[in-house]
């Protein structure tokens, strides 16, 4: 990293992992038909809504885990563990449960809009 400046490649490093991120977040031009393909001419595959939600509960849940398990190193005074380390892991935990628990709320709120429609 460069003292005087930004460093360029760790920049445009970051750039590819959003791109390659954005691409693979993008759902294919004809998903609703079976035999989608991908802009890469690969099939597309389906994505179980089940299984997407278990593992971002199971990434919140290690996220807080973590960030406990840091904070009682740094109180016991574990000197390879940062003030700054501690914080940061907490706040990610933090963000990261905020949004399910709006992911949630949005939910449970589309399910009793749902309940009280009229058939």
């Amino acid at each position: 990293m460069k003292v005087s400046g930004i460093d360029s490649s760790a920049i445009d490093a970051m750039v590819a992992q959003l791109k390659a991120a954005a691409a693979r977040a993008q759902p294919a031009a004809g998903a609703g038909v079976a035999s989608a393909t991908s802009a890469a001419g690969q099939p597309a595959t389906k994505v179980d809504f089940s299984k997407a939600l278990k593992a971002s509960l199971d990434n919140v849940a290690s996220a807080q885990s973590s960030a406990d398990a840091l904070g009682q190193r740094f109180t016991m005074g574990d000197d390879s563990v940062n003030l700054s380390d501690v914080m940061i892991s907490m706040q990610k935990a933090s963000i990261s449960f905020q949004a399910t628990l709006q992911v949630r709320n949005k939910v449970v709120s589309a399910y009793q809009e749902m309940m009280n429609m009229q058939v």
